[in-house]
């Protein structure tokens, strides 16, 4: 039996891909089997986000060409639909394919023979991705392709436009899932939140009353990430009043300068964001609300910089992913002046994830003797187990039982390295 081995860098929806380009590569008879194993065929899902990004992916490459000389080496993703001859150049690459044909990737092994042959980026056309992580949570990726073209970003053009999946598809998909006992779905993509942008009378929000209507069962929905100007009163009424829908927004920030903002292209200045935090905060209690948060982008003063720490530090977020600006040849941004040293990169980042991890505690401490239901995912311990609230709080629980899979009633207690401690009150919740 031949053998294929799979590396995912980036994004969720990347590791959502590859999930099912191994389906397709199990269907086709091949063993699965760890990346540092020796294997017949390699996948490299590449990202291209950041320099780092780009460094990591060639170093993955690399790693596999020297693991078995004679395997094929199949590097996709991001890096690989922005620059497939940089790819090409490595010695020992098989293949070169573009997102759009991620899925075609067994059938286009097939079709060439020596591993010098290499095929070019392939044009983008709508398909569209499902896939399942473990038996407690599953993702489905309901759209692909960004409109919004940040200066700093290069995805759209690795991605291209929104397209989005039918909604009886998603629907048939979550239907399929919760019958094999999935009790969270997580909806993800590029642009979660223009969803329906390119069909007729829905948007996300009418997606979510669909699939709320017409599945039925003891599961939760979550959104992974929506933009500030998506979150709709109509979004934010669903979720006050839906049980089934988690408590959770991820609502990238960038900058709370609006000086940064408008050079990014953001199209929302600092007291738009503020004001949409402030009312989810008020009208859906608990929320757990968690923010991206870019800097060093060009031309960003120290007084930029503090405009984003004021607005961050008043702000009820209760965790922040930090990234420093990286220069990707091919957008706006790379050819701004006033580009910010690395040294004022880091400091400036290390204050922010200080601030991060002073919100998150806070946060642990704000849920003491809060009853939260939990869904337990992992066993940690001899008797522990990790969990999931339905507003992002990850929960250490003790139990004779194998609590796996399952919903539980949880009392927060105390908070321990970075987790909220729970105590099981009910495992029927």
């Amino acid at each position: 039996m031949r053998k294929a081995a799979f590396y995912t860098l980036g994004c969720k929806v990347n590791q959502v891909e590859t999930e099912q380009i191994k389906e397709s590569f199990m269907k086709q008879g091949y063993q699965i089997v760890d990346f540092n194993e020796a294997a017949d065929i390699y996948v490299i899902n590449t990202c291209t986000v950041t320099h780092v990004s780009d460094r990591k992916s060639r170093a993955v490459i690399r790693r596999a060409t020297r693991r078995n000389p004679l395997a094929e080496v199949v590097v996709t993703g991001c890096l690989a639909e922005i620059d497939p001859d940089q790819i090409k150049a490595i010695p020992g690459v098989s293949l070169v394919v573009g997102n759009q044909d991620k899925e075609s990737i067994p059938e286009l092994l097939g079709g060439f023979t020596g591993q010098e042959a290499h095929r070019g980026s392939t044009p983008l056309k709508p398909v569209l991705f499902t896939s399942r992580h473990e038996r407690t949570r599953a993702f489905i990726k309901i759209e692909d392709g960004c409109n919004s073209y940040c200066t700093y970003c290069i995805v759209p053009y690795a991605r291209g436009a929104v397209r989005s999946k039918a909604p009886h598809h998603v629907q048939s998909e979550l239907q399929r899932l919760v019958d094999l006992g999935y009790r969270e779905i997580v909806l993800t993509g590029i642009h979660t939140g223009l969803y329906g942008y390119d069909l007729k009378n829905t948007n996300l929000t009418e997606l979510l009353h669909l699939l709320l209507a017409e599945v039925d069962g003891d599961y939760r929905l979550r959104l992974s990430s929506i933009e500030p100007l998506e979150v709709s009163p109509q979004l934010l009424d669903l979720v006050k009043r839906e049980p089934r829908m988690c408590r959770h927004f991820h609502i990238p920030l960038q900058s709370g300068s609006n000086t940064v903002l408008k050079a990014m292209n953001r199209r929302y200045d600092r007291q738009y964001y503020r004001d949409l935090i402030l009312s989810i905060a008020r009208q859906i209690p608990g929320v757990g609300i968690t923010a991206d948060v870019m800097v060093g982008f060009p031309g960003e003063s120290q007084e930029d910089f503090q405009a984003t720490y004021d607005l961050l530090a008043e702000l009820p977020v209760a965790d922040l992913h930090v990234f420093k600006y990286s220069r990707r040849e091919g957008t706006p941004a790379a050819l701004m002046s006033g580009q910010i040293d690395d040294t004022v990169k880091q400091e400036r980042s290390q204050i922010l994830l200080q601030l991060a991890g002073d919100k998150h505690s806070q946060r642990l401490q704000d849920a003491y003797h809060e009853v939260l239901r939990v869904l337990v995912e992992e066993r940690i311990g001899e008797q522990a187990y990790s969990g999931l609230s339905d507003n992002y709080i990850e929960v250490k629980l003790e139990s004779c039982e194998d609590l796996r899979g399952t919903f539980v009633w949880a009392c927060i207690t105390g908070q321990e390295r970075g987790l909220a401690v729970g105590r099981v009150l009910d495992r029927q919740a």
